[in-house]
Parts: structure tokens; C-alpha cells; sequence
């Protein structure tokens, strides 16, 4: 029996849909495994159709092409190491998340995925029909499990596998980031390679889909535990490892453990992977967005910047006769740091114009928030112009503070393609602009140095759609509201515990009922990236229609 088994791991970047390019991804990265001597190519979960397909993968259509492309994949891998890869299987009138070991030609093995995850992001239970637990399959004389991603994250599949023979535990993944998710993976496994006393290889994708973010940061681990491979955060990277026969088993030989950066690397990392991704595989090129000269939209045009590179993006300020001459002189500094385009449209004479004909209908009320938010609208309408005139994808800069709360108007500055700072906490986005300014990274395309003026960072926010209107005028300070948004979204608490917490109850009802009251609002949003596991979207999904509230 050979003492050596070489595997080779592709930690890459699928795209949804994109069938063909993904198998010549994958091809690509064989050819790579071949050269480097590799007993079997190795790509993570359902990558030939990219991850995650939601219902596009039930359309029959789809899911045969995508096993087409698996059996032609077979044939142009016939004449070299064993391929894994992950796809949709049809049989029977069942549809199956699968993992195919493509070997001489053919199909070889089959796994088929047994546990199938349907909480957070996922809903493979409504997809996919369960696999039957199963054995290991045979890479020339070496047995192999495949626990496919959420199998992983149960013990049933790994104890059947490696009662059954499995030599060492391979596990393709489509693992979505949330902060702290490596951790959590880190455990998980141990649990498996503890109780199964085998190795494990932990192999994720990378890249962005919609609102998920693939961080990569696959894995090795030996039986007792201990990490003998650690591959790079959000980076693709091809890495060929070795496991060794002993008295004892195989062990997975030390093959280098990449640096991972600190959760606000991450978090930064995410976002401008997500909408880099977003954009690229939507085919847009260049970003326009509204630039106030307040810290949100200065974040946003820096991600985007970092993203797709300042000659792609356009920072417009919209001044109406409510905006500072400091917002005027701070966005224009954040835009020359940044290197991006500054356009400047005053928007007061279309206001006039929008007022002067809604004055008859308006005659005898009292000017309110409705005149406020025309300003708003007016400039989602503009940008949308230039968005549709030049093929600009619009960004929308609101945080998840103001998202949560509806701090945020509908057809006005939540107009846009996609929000880098969905899932962002207001309090996060002020420390996360004085990192981008203290921190640069190869993978930024943006100038290195201090890009957000400290001005714009420390200066109370408004939205400046009224005389000397401050945030803190109808919400509670950002440090006090962002533990109750917290309290109340990510951690479910109910309105006793978080006034348990030490606020006052008729500031916990007035932000629940704002968060309720607002459901309507961000089903309408753009997508955004997702940093935690309580994100809005497919994380939490609550009624528009509602009449509930928390009696406590």
C-alpha cells in the first residue's frame, strides 16, 4: 500500500450559473494538481454551479446541464489524478446535493449529502432530497470520506464513514463568512477529528455571492487536533499537501499556516470583496454614489474605491440649502483622497420646482418630514440618472442602525444596487474608517493614508434635510442604540431583558416599534454583505404585516 497520499486543494472563486467558466476553472486548477504530482484534485461544495444557486438549481434545465458539465469535466480529466467536485445529481425523481470523484474518464463516486442545513442563509431542506449515509470511496488504494459541509457539523456521517474504512476526512465546503466564523469551524472539526481519530481536511471556497461572502481559510487538522494547514482569508490559492502511512494511521504533514486577519481586517475585506464580486459578476464596471460629507457615504466610497479602483467610481455631492459648508468641504476632500471623480449638482432648484407643484394639494398643512424626504428622493432620482446615462451601478450608504430603524428613505437614499453596509452597526462604521485609515492591504486598489478626513469621523451626524437637525434629535445616541438594536435583532432578547440592561422601557418600545414599523422598508432594500449571523435577509425574515409587540 503506498505510505504517501498527495492532494491537491483549490480554494477558488465559482460563480452562480456561470457553468462553464467554473469547469474550466476547475480544470485549470487539475492541471496544477497533475503538475504537482497530486494523487487527487480537490474543489469545494457545489462548485460547478457556484454556491449558493437558491432555487435556480430545482429548474431542470439547470441542474442537467450542470451534470453535463461534470461528465464532460470527467472525460478532459481522464489522464491524470482523481478529481473531486462538487454539483447538483438527479435520479429518480430526487434532486441531490452531491460530491463527484471523477477518475479515468468517468464518474467514479457519488457522495451525497446527507445532513442538509436549514436555519441562517440556508434553505437546502426545501432543495435538495437527503443522501442515505454512506461509506468512503477508493483513491487508488487509499479510502477517502467526504462528510459534504454540513455533514461536517454533525457527528452521524464522519463516525459511519470512518467505521466503514475512510482513511481520512475530506470536507468540501460552500461556508459563508459571519464575524468569528473560523472559530466556530475550528471546534466543530476538532469534534469530528476527536471523535473519529482521523485526519481532516476542511476545504472552503472564496468570493461573494449576493450578500455571502466565501472567506476560504481552509484547514488541516491531524487526529489528536492539532493544525498542520491553514490557507489564506478570502484569497484564492491552489496548495498541494501531503499525508503520510504510519504505525498509527495517516498524518497530514505540516504544510504552512497563512496569517488571518483581525475581525475588523475581515469585516473590511468582506465588504469590498462582496461588492467587487457583486459588480463583476453582474457585469457592471463602475460605481456612482452620493457623497454628503458624512461618514457613511465616506466608508462606502472608500470600500468601493478598494473595490473597483478609483477611476471606476463617481462620488456626486447633492447640497441642498440645509447642507454645512463643512459637509461641502468634506466630501470634497474624501473624494480627492480617495482619487474618484467629484460631481456636484445642487439640488435646491428642483426642489422648488417639486414644492411649487405640490403647493396646491400642500396649502394649509404644516411642513414635516414629507418635505424633508423630498430631498432624499430627489437625489436617489438623480443618481438613478446618471446610473441609467453612463451604466453606473448606484451604492447606497445606509448602515444597519438606520436600516434597522428606518432612518432611511424609500425611493430617496435607499435607492441603489447593492449596500456595503447593510450589516454594519453605525458604531462599527466610525472604528472602521479609522482603520481603513491606519491599515492598507495588497488586495485594497485605493491610495494607502488617511482617505476619511477625521472631520468627517468626529463631527455629530445628521442628514442635514432640516436647520441644525442632528441624528440624536429622534433617536438616542448611536453607542446607547446600537446595544439595543443588538439586544433586540441579533440576540432576540425580549423588551424586559434589554430594559434589564439599564434603558429606559419607553426608549426599548419607541426603537422596537421603529424596527417593526420598517419591515417594509428593507424588503424593498438593496442587497448588502453579510457580516454576522443576524443579518437582514435571509437571516431574519419577519412580516411587513404585524401588529405584534413585546408586552414585557
Amino acid at each position: 500500500m503506498a505510505d504517501r497520499f498527495r492532494l491537491t486543494l483549490a480554494q477558488l472563486n465559482p460563480t452562480v450559473g456561470a457553468i462553464a467558466d467554473n469547469a474550466d476553472a476547475a480544470h485549470a486548477a487539475w492541471l496544477k494538481g497533475r503538475e504537482a504530482g497530486a494523487d487527487m484534485v480537490a474543489l469545494p461544495e457545489m462548485f460547478v454551479t457556484g454556491y449558493q444557486t437558491q432555487d435556480l438549481v430545482m429548474k431542470p434545465a439547470f441542474h442537467q446541464h450542470a451534470m453535463q458539465a461534470v461528465e464532460a469535466l470527467a472525460v478532459t480529466c481522464a489522464d491524470g489524478p482523481a478529481l473531486g467536485i462538487g454539483g447538483p445529481w438527479a435520479e429518480d425523481g430526487e434532486l441531490f446535493n452531491a460530491y463527484f470523484i471523477l477518475k479515468g474518464g468517468k464518474i467514479v463516486s457519488k457522495v451525497l449529502k446527507h445532513n442538509l442545513p436549514n436555519d441562517h442563509v440556508f434553505d437546502e431542506v426545501r432543495l435538495y432530497d437527503a443522501g442515505p449515509l454512506g461509506g468512503p470511496y477508493a483513491v487508488g488504494d487509499t479510502r477517502v470520506g467526504t462528510p459534504i459541509c454540513e455533514d461536517a457539523w454533525h457527528p452521524e456521517v464522519s463516525e459511519t464513514l470512518a467505521e466503514t474504512g475512510a482513511e481520512f476526512l475530506l470536507v468540501p465546503n460552500g461556508s459563508p463568512y459571519y464575524r468569528g466564523k473560523l472559530e466556530t469551524r475550528l471546534n466543530h472539526m476538532v469534534g469530528r477529528v476527536v471523535e473519529t481519530g482521523l485526519p481532516l481536511i476542511y476545504l472552503n471556497m472564496v468570493g461573494a455571492q449576493d450578500d455571502q461572502i466565501f472567506d476560504g481559510a481552509s484547514f488541516a487538522l491531524n487526529p489528536h487536533g492539532e493544525l498542520a494547514m491553514l490557507m489564506p482569508a478570502f484569497d484564492e490559492e491552489i496548495r498541494t499537501i501531503e499525508l503520510e502511512r504510519g504505525d498509527d494511521g495517516w498524518c497530514i504533514l505540516p504544510a504552512g499556516e497563512t496569517p488571518q486577519p483581525d475581525e475588523w481586517e475581515q469585516d473590511y475585506r468582506a465588504m469590498v470583496q462582496a461588492t467587487r464580486d457583486y459588480f463583476g459578476k453582474t457585469g457592471f464596471r463602475k460605481a456612482v454614489l452620493g457623497l454628503s460629507g458624512g461618514v457613511d457615504s465616506a466608508l462606502v466610497a472608500a470600500i468601493a474605491v478598494d473595490a473597483l479602483g478609483s477611476e471606476n467610481v463617481r462620488c456626486v455631492m447633492l447640497p441642498s440649502e440645509y447642507t454645512s459648508q463643512h459637509s461641502l468641504e468634506d466630501a470634497e476632500t474624501v473624494a480627492k483622497a480617495l482619487g474618484c471623480r467629484y460631481d456636484y449638482i445642487p439640488i435646491s432648484g428642483a426642489r422648488a420646482a417639486v414644492t411649487e407643484a405640490l403647493a396646491p394639494l400642500f396649502e394649509g398643512t404644516t411642513p414635516d418630514v414629507t418635505e424633508e424626504n423630498i430631498q432624499s428622493r430627489l437625489r436617489g432620482l438623480l443618481l438613478m440618472a446618471l446610473s441609467n446615462k453612463f451604466g453606473e451601478m448606484v451604492l447606497t450608504t445606509g448602515n444597519k442602525s438606520e436600516v434597522a430603524v428606518g432612518y432611511a428613505t424609500i425611493y430617496g437614499d435607499m435607492s441603489g444596487g447593492y449596500n456595503p453596509l447593510k450589516d454594519l452597526y453605525k458604531t462599527r462604521v466610525f472604528q472602521t474608517c479609522r482603520w481603513r485609515n491606519e491599515n492598507h492591504r495588497d488586495w485594497m486598489m485605493g491610495p494607502a493614508g488617511e482617505v476619511i478626513t477625521p472631520r468627517v469621523i468626529d463631527k455629530p451626524p445628521s442628514a442635514e434635510l432640516r436647520e441644525d437637525q442632528k441624528d440624536e434629535d429622534s433617536l438616542p445616541p448611536y453607542e446607547d442604540l446600537d446595544r439595543i438594536l443588538e439586544a433586540l435583532i441579533d440576540d432576540e432578547k425580549s423588551v424586559a431583558e434589554v430594559v434589564a440592561m439599564g434603558f429606559e422601557r419607553d426608549v426599548v418600545k419607541k426603537i422596537e416599534h421603529l424596527i417593526y414599523i420598517s419591515e417594509y422598508k428593507r424588503f424593498q432594500s438593496a442587497p448588502g454583505a453579510r457580516l454576522t449571523k443576524r443579518s437582514f435577509w435571509l437571516d431574519r425574515r419577519y412580516p411587513i404585516v404585524n401588529r405584534w409587540r413585546d408586552p414585557s
